[in-house]
Parts: C-alpha cells; structure tokens; sequence
C-alpha cells in the first residue's frame, strides 16, 4: 500500500510545487495552525484555522489539490467553524505519499481517524470531487461523530461518458504532459473549470509535469453501501460536468442515498464551480 519511491520526479519539480501551496496558503491572509499528524496511512497535514470555540468542519479537496485551494473556494467558512482543511494523502501537497485503495474504505478508515486524534464530534464534513469519495468512504466506515455533510460534484456517485472523458480531458492533459504546449493545459481547463483560474493554470502546470498522478479508475457506491448511510447530505450536483455529470448525479443519488436533505443542480457550472456557485454553496454551508 505505501508507496517505495516518491510520486514526485525529481526534487525540483516537488520544491516548485510547495512553493506555489505556500504562496497560496499565504495569499489567504488566514491565521492558522499547521499540524503534521502521525496516522496508520501516513504523515498527515492539516491547516486549523477559526476559533476553537466553534463547531468543527473538515474541508476535504479534490483529485490533484491541496488544502489551501480547498480553503480559497469558502473563504468565510472560517468565520462559522474552526475549520481543519486536510491534505489528501498522495496528492501534490505537504501529507505522505501514501496512495489508499478506492475499492475498500481505507479513506474513510483514515479521515476517522483524523476526527479521533483531533478529538472531535459533531462534524461537519465538507469535500468537492474526489474529497467527495473520501467523505462517503468516511460514512461507510464509520459515522457516529460526523453529524452533516456537504458535497460539490462528488465522485463514487457516478460517472461521465468515458469517451467524452478521453477526447476533452484526458487525452489534452496527455497532450500537454508529452508537449508541454500550452493550448493543450487551456483546452483541459476549460473543459473541467467553468471561470478561468490563473493559479490552476500555473499549479496544474507543475502537477502535470513533476507529479505521478494516479489514472486508476473512479468506482461507484453500491446501492447497498448507500442504503446504510444515516448522515443527512447536501449534495450540489454540476450540469455541464463532464466528470460526473449533474443531472446523471441527481437521478441516482435521489434514489440510492436515503439520507438525502437536499440535491441542487448547479445549471450553469462545469465540474470547478465558480464563484458564484461556491459562494452559493457557501452560504448553504454556514446557514443550514
């Protein structure tokens, strides 16, 4: 399970990669804590911010990110929470390198386990695309502390058309990692982003090119698994999602996720929401 060599190629490229995370989480202008925890899976870091006094919230990323991107999409989360925004193992920030299996619950295994050494209860977990997946792996494996959950265009719910997959995102982002040609970067983004992102262009950039990215596909929760999930979901469902389709999304989830609260199909969002649909995301988040 753990990886022997690094998922970075070469130092240079992991040392580049780390200063954009820093440059990002310093842009934020956020008082925070960071903490590097020991877990079973790994050394795990995770960015504390907002006043202890408040509810707890962890804030899980997607595929390719890092917490400090997670923390800039709801910015006032803070002022409501304190706020545990979590580095994803085995992607491109500062946790192990440790890459868990999508086929059993070792991701939810692991954020319980995260929840236990912080000592909390009542959470409230929040996590777009593959931080998606990993709350509902958390739920499978264990949910007695958590008490909501909010997902934005989550993955393990369903997926897009695998050929359109192929032709819009995956063969540019080859395209780009073999050429380094720009036009390739743009056409990926613009496939997935729905606002132009200029630091994603930049960290993707690096991601791509000094990361070893995991291409192992996305699984789908069973219609049994989701029948024993009691936590009451949010769930925001992207129309013009290429990766997991929102309308696709909202027809299956409605029936095999009991627990269901609310299902909002965001119409004019690919798979990134942008502003304005994350700060309509937001604002369900703190208000509910």
């Amino acid at each position: 399970m753990i990886m022997k060599t690094s998922l970075y190629k070469n130092e240079i490229g992991k040392k580049e990669i780390l200063e954009l995370y820093n440059a990002k989480l310093d842009e934020l202008e956020v008082d925070y804590e960071s903490i590097l925890l020991n877990t079973k899976f790994g050394k795990t870091h995770v960015i504390v911010c907002g006043d202890e006094g408040n509810p707890p919230l962890i804030l899980i990323h997607g595929s390719n990110g890092c917490a400090p991107i997670a923390l800039e999409t709801y910015p006032n989360l803070v002022n409501h929470f304190q706020v545990f925004a979590v580095d994803v193992l085995a992607q491109p920030n500062k946790s192990a390198e440790t890459r868990l299996s999508m086929k059993d619950n070792s991701y939810g295994e692991w954020t319980n386990e995260l929840i236990e050494q912080f000592n909390l209860n009542n959470v409230t977990l929040v996590g777009f695309s593959f931080g998606g997946l990993i709350i509902l792996k958390t739920l499978l494996q264990g949910e007695s502390k958590i008490k909501k959950v909010f997902l934005a265009a989550p993955a393990f719910v369903v997926n897009g058309n695998p050929l359109v997959l192929l032709l819009k995102v995956f063969m540019p982002m080859k395209r780009f990692m073999r050429t380094k040609n720009n036009k390739y970067l743009k056409s990926f983004l613009n496939a997935l982003f729905t606002d132009r992102d200029e630091f994603a262009y930049t960290y993707l950039a690096k991601v791509f090119a000094y990361f070893n990215m995991d291409f192992t596909p996305v699984p789908v929760i069973s219609k049994h698994e989701a029948l024993n999930i009691t936590t009451p979901i949010t769930l925001f469902a992207a129309k013009n999602d290429l990766m997991f389709p929102g309308g696709k999304m909202k027809r299956r989830a409605s029936k095999i996720l009991p627990s269901i609260k609310q299902i909002i199909l965001l119409t004019n969002s690919k798979h990134v929401q942008g502003k304005d649909d994350n700060t309509l995301i937001e604002n369900i988040i703190i208000n509910d």
